[in-house]
């Protein structure tokens, strides 16, 4: 019988997302391996409820620094995923 492997990732918030989930960053602990960035994101939307959902829906992300553009991307035990909603400026 084997033991699950869980992985941690440290999640950070910016803009509208912080404000959204109430806090600047967080460390998650995902029952997985190796999760996706899409699982990483569904843990998120599930914890902080429809209000943050919505911001994910139009969001980038970062995983330690470089920008993701396909979210099955693994991420690694200890990775930093940074949540960057849209910017509005001018």
């Amino acid at each position: 019988m084997s033991t699950p492997v869980s992985t941690a990732v440290n999640v950070r918030y910016f803009a509208g997302a912080r404000a959204a989930a109430g806090v600047a960053d967080e460390d998650l602990l995902l029952d997985a391996p190796e999760p996706t960035v899409a699982l990483v994101v569904s843990a998120i939307r599930t914890k902080h409820g429809d209000k943050l959902g919505k911001v994910l829906a139009a969001s980038s992300f970062l995983l330690d620094g470089v920008a993701v553009r396909d979210t099955s991307v693994r991420v690694p035990a200890g990775a930093q995923l940074d949540v960057l909603p849209p910017f509005a400026g001018g």
